[in-house]
């Protein structure tokens, strides 16, 4: 899978035939691709330039947010300085990415990659290599490093010689090392240099400081990084059990899930970035850095799916060690000890709870969409779900991957008892509605999940349990949703109690194992939802006119849904349509098999890029698909 594009000295083209074309500042979301360290990672357009890249971790400021603002956000541009077209692929099985370009002298490469190293001293390096190659005839090559700190707010100085600039802030030091002269030029470097075949040319970006210092990376280096890096991605990968029919593009989103943990804590993160728009000029622009449970408890089922218990475990390891529980009493209202959960509903990389949001009104946002926000004002929400994918989580551990401990078991048995007295709350549902709160079908769903599969563990295990009072919850939960869940009107489930709405989310009912894929009301709402919610296999979530969210606009398609769609046709036994929506969902990914949190109109990506949630529902949707397949 590739992607073309032309560039030339002092340009920035881009393809056409997609929304706002004529911006050529701002590639689209989807001609990227991701490198990163299993700390930090940045994106790489198909012109060759890095143009979103946090240091040192992903929820630290920028350092290149281009992609955020063209003129502010600072961006690392390395290109060929002569017409040329260019062609963008993973090197196989890795996360090290190429980019050719084809002119009419020569062809070249760039091969950007982040080493994955255990020392914790070098791992603090965050080193940053981009390795220039000339495979056929000679080409000139043009390099511009133009760092902007702090999201673009933070001057910085510079100082240069001898192959070597120095990127100062009281904050951050970068070091930048090349085999080619740099010149300085106000707060940015140059680089003009030209290439024959067999030639080549290594920029190395570091973070330098303390115990840190600045060094070197010769040719000789560079090519053992190469290796070492392109092993590291080899050896992981080969780890999966998958053998399917779709074992590249599976593949590919364990490598991009594996790219989104943090490898200090065993966080998961939701996307590496922040404020890409869900629609160009909207105001739907969120900061996803951070560590949803959901989305986070989802990875690790799709992980666990493919053989990945390391990934699991060190998730443990993240909940266990810097995650609180904060199990309230009493029973006030909403808001107060009734309204709070054992658990928020995200938390930082580092397990802190505190995420205020704001916004940097000095950025004008990806092709004008303001705001650009980091933190997440939705941190203090109430989202019932989360308990349910977490426990499913943990249930599938211990049945994939190791026993769960004592200690884990009390904390469920808290979470579940809490899970048993609240269920029946209110909340703001797993699509975070700004709007009031609802009795949301699937908030419902999620916490007789929780209750279920906290059983069958005890039941497995004979761990202690007050199993008569958990049973007790687990059956007023499905006859809630039963009674009051379903519409006579609508011939369906809706999205919460009272409502004529649907929700996508109703299709996780068969795949949570609450109703059989093949009941009647299942059938008839899986027959509404298609009429109402899918366009060509791609899913809405919801009507945001008829539900409102207390936001402005439309959205696109939500591509976890379109993947929840085809694990739903296919456990109804419709798998010729199941077959051919995944087919169809597939075409809607970048060249190199990534997707965004959306997909508009006229197939363009939208929204926070690449997204877990996307990936992981691919790799259940192929897994579950392929076994029915035979």
């Amino acid at each position: 899978m590739t992607a073309e594009t032309e560039t030339a000295a002092g340009t920035r083209r881009v393809p056409g035939g997609f929304p706002g074309a004529e911006d050529i500042r701002y590639p689209p979301v989807a001609e990227h691709g991701l490198i990163g360290d299993l700390r930090s990672a940045a994106l790489v357009d198909t012109r060759g330039t890095i143009d979103w890249y946090c240091c040192a971790r992903f929820d630290a400021p920028s350092v290149f947010a281009s992609i955020l603002d063209a003129d502010r956000g600072g961006s690392f541009e390395l290109a060929a300085d002569t017409p040329a077209r260019t062609k963008q692929f993973y090197f196989p099985d890795t996360n090290v990415l190429i980019t050719r370009f084809f002119a009419e002298d020569g062809v070249g490469e760039i091969q950007d990659f982040m080493p994955v190293v255990d020392d914790s001293r070098e791992a603090g390096r965050h080193r940053l290599i981009r390795r220039v190659v000339c495979v056929r005839g000679s080409l000139p090559f043009r390099a511009r490093v133009a760092p902007r700190f702090e999201y673009g707010a933070r001057p910085h100085t510079v100082r240069a010689g001898h192959g070597q600039a120095v990127f100062e802030t009281p904050a951050l030091t970068l070091a930048l090392t090349a085999s080619v002269p740099l010149e300085v030029a106000g707060p940015d470097v140059w680089s003009l240099f030209k290439l024959h075949e067999g030639e080549s040319a290594v920029f190395a970006l570091d973070r330098i400081g303390g115990d840190v210092a600045p060094r070197f990376c010769p040719l000789s280096e560079a090519e053992q990084q190469f290796n070492a890096t392109v092993g590291y991605w080899r050896r992981w990968l080969s780890r999966s059990r998958y053998r399917g029919r779709w074992r590249e593009m599976v593949h590919r989103s364990a490598l991009t899930l594996k790219l989104l943990t943090y490898a200090p804590t065993g966080a998961i993160i939701a996307a590496p970035t922040t404020s890409l728009p869900e629609r160009i000029g909207g105001e739907r622009n969120w900061d996803y850095r951070y560590v949803w449970i959901r989305d986070a408890a989802f990875c690790v089922y799709a992980l666990l799916r493919l053989g990945f218990t390391e990934e699991a475990e060190a998730f443990m390891g993240f909940l266990s060690e810097h995650v609180q529980l904060e199990v309230p009493t009493g029973d006030g209202a909403a808001g107060t000890s009734r309204g709070a959960g054992p658990l928020q509903i995200m938390y930082g990389i580092d397990g802190r709870r505190e995420l205020p949001e704001r916004e940097l009104s000095h950025l004008e946002g990806y092709r004008g969409s303001a705001p650009v926000r980091v933190g997440n004002g939705a941190v203090g929400q109430l989202q019932l779900d989360i308990y349910g994918a977490l426990i499913d989580a943990l249930y599938l551990y211990d049945k994939w991957g190791q026993p769960i401990s004592s200690a884990h078991w009390e904390s469920i048995g808290e979470v579940v008892d809490w899970v048993c007295d609240h269920w029946d709350q209110p909340d703001q549902g797993i699509w975070e509605s700004r709007g009031a709160g609802e009795n949301h079908l699937y908030s419902r769903l999620m916490c007789w999940v929780a209750v279920e599969r906290a059983m069958r563990l005890a039941q497995h295990r004979g761990l202690p349990v007050d199993i008569v009072r958990w049973g007790r919850a687990r059956d007023a939960i499905y006859r809630r949703i039963m009674d009051h869940g379903w519409s006579a009107e609508r011939n369906a489930f809706v999205q919460y109690e009272g409502g004529q709405v649907l929700d996508a989310s109703l299709l996780m009912m068969p795949l949570a194992k609450f109703i059989s894929p093949t009941d009647p009301k299942w059938l008839a709402t899986l027959d509404a939802l298609g009429e109402d919610l899918v366009s060509d296999s791609l899913v809405y979530r919801y009507d945001p006119q008829a539900s409102p969210d207390g936001l402005r606009g439309d959205e696109g398609t939500f591509s976890i849904c379109s993947f929840w769609y085809v694990e739903a046709l296919t456990r109804a036994g419709r798998l010729d349509e199941a077959r051919l929506a995944f087919e169809k969902m597939l075409t809607y990914a970048n060249h190199l098999g990534l997707y965004a949190e959306e997909i508009g109109r006229t197939g363009e990506q939208t929204g926070n890029f690449p997204q877990a949630f996307t990936h992981l529902a691919l790799i259940s949707a192929a897994f579950n698909l392929d076994r029915a397949l035979g």
